[in-house]
């Protein structure tokens, strides 16, 4: 499902007009990404929870050429 279609299904469903239905879509996803900006988890009972983890830094190869490469550290978004 893409964003206009989960606007589209949140205006069908709650009977909002499509633009009041895409700023509360984009209100939610907005309050997740600064939670998990933050560094705290969000919890979505009964559907899931996101929250950040740390991935370590490992040796990758490029698929071109074979080469060994190092892949750094990273922070990753965990649902």
């Amino acid at each position: 499902m893409t964003k206009k279609e989960l606007i589209r299904s949140v205006s069908d469903s709650t009977r909002m007009t499509r633009k009041t239905a895409e700023k509360a879509v984009w209100a939610a996803l907005e309050a997740i990404t600064a939670e998990l900006v933050s560094g705290k988890a969000v919890q979505l009972l009964g559907f899931g929870t996101f929250e950040i983890k740390e991935r370590a830094a490992r040796l990758g190869r490029n698929p071109q050429t074979g080469e060994s490469i190092r892949i750094p550290a990273t922070k990753v978004i965990w649902f």
